[in-house]
C-alpha cells in the first residue's frame, strides 16, 4: 500500500482573483470544507500515512493554521494516524522542480501519490495503485502512472494519446483531440526518476520536462478512472463544484 502523497499546493490562483488576493486556492471552500481537506481525507481514506504538502512563502501562516485545524478532524472522523508537513518552496519551481532540487532526500524509494492542489478527486486509488504495481512488474524501468478522465471537452486540457496501456504522446490542449480522455493532475511516480532529470535548469515540470520523455520510452501508463473529478482553477468551474461535488471521497 502506498503510504505517502505529495499535493501540490504553489500556485497563484490568478484566475480566482480576487478571491485569492486573500486565500490561496487550495483552501478555499467547496461546501464548507477546503479543497486540501476534502484531498487530505480522500487520502487518509485510502491508507496514507503521511501528506506533503509543497506551499509558497506568502501563505506560510494559512497553510500552517490549516494544518492544526486539520488533525483533529481526521481524529475525529477515525481515519487514523496521518502526519502533515508543510514544504516551504524557496521559490517557484513548477511542478517538479521541488522534487528535483529539494525533496530527493525525503522521497524514500517506494511510489508515491501526486495530486494537484486546487481538484476535487473522489477517484479509487486503489485502482490506480494496483495498476502501477502491475505494470511495474511487467517492466522494470517503468517510471510513471498518469489517472486519466474521460471529460467532454478534452481540448480544455492537456490530453494523452494511449498505445494499450501506455502513453505514447500528450497533447496539451489540442484544437483536435484524440481521445476524451486527460490528464487528471493525479499520479503514481517512482521518487527515483527524479534522480535521472537533469538538474541544469531550476524552474520544471512534470508535463514538459519529464512525461515526454517517459512517454518516448514506454515507461510511462494511463489508468482510467470512474468518479467524481472537479477543476476549480475559474470561477465558473469553481462555482460547479459547489453545486455538484457529491460530498463523498
Amino acid at each position: 500500500m502506498i503510504r505517502k502523497a505529495v499535493i501540490q499546493a504553489g500556485g497563484d490562483g490568478t484566475r480566482l482573483r480576487p478571491v485569492t488576493l486573500e486565500i490561496p486556492k487550495p483552501l478555499v471552500p467547496v461546501q464548507g470544507l477546503p479543497i486540501l481537506t476534502w484531498q487530505a481525507r480522500w487520502f487518509a481514506r485510502h491508507g496514507v500515512e503521511h501528506i506533503l504538502v509543497i506551499i509558497p512563502p506568502r501563505w506560510r501562516e494559512a497553510f500552517e493554521k490549516w494544518r492544526n485545524d486539520l488533525i483533529p478532524l481526521l481524529t475525529k472522523e477515525r481515519l487514523g494516524e496521518v502526519s502533515i508537513e508543510l514544504f516551504v518552496e524557496p521559490e517557484p519551481l513548477g511542478t517538479m522542480g521541488a522534487f528535483v532540487h529539494e525533496l530527493s532526500n525525503q522521497l524514500g524509494d517506494e511510489p508515491i501519490f501526486v495530486t494537484n492542489g486546487d481538484e476535487l478527486k473522489g477517484l479509487d486509488l486503489s485502482v490506480l495503485e494496483a495498476f502501477h504495481r502491475r505494470e511495474r512488474v511487467t517492466s522494470s524501468n517503468y517510471a510513471t502512472t498518469i489517472a486519466l478522465i474521460e471529460v467532454p471537452n478534452p481540448s480544455d486540457y492537456g490530453v494523452a494519446e494511449l498505445a494499450g496501456e501506455r502513453i505514447k504522446a500528450f497533447h496539451e490542449k489540442p484544437a483536435n483531440p484524440p481521445s476524451n480522455l486527460i490528464n487528471s493532475g493525479l499520479y503514481v511516480i517512482e521518487p527515483g526518476i527524479f534522480s535521472e532529470v537533469s538538474r541544469e535548469k531550476k524552474f520544471l515540470m512534470l508535463e514538459k520536462e519529464l512525461f515526454p520523455d517517459l512517454a518516448s520510452a514506454g515507461r510511462l501508463g494511463g489508468c482510467r478512472l470512474n468518479g467524481p473529478w472537479f477543476d476549480c482553477g475559474t470561477m465558473e468551474r469553481w462555482e460547479r463544484a459547489i453545486k455538484e461535488w457529491p460530498g463523498r471521497d
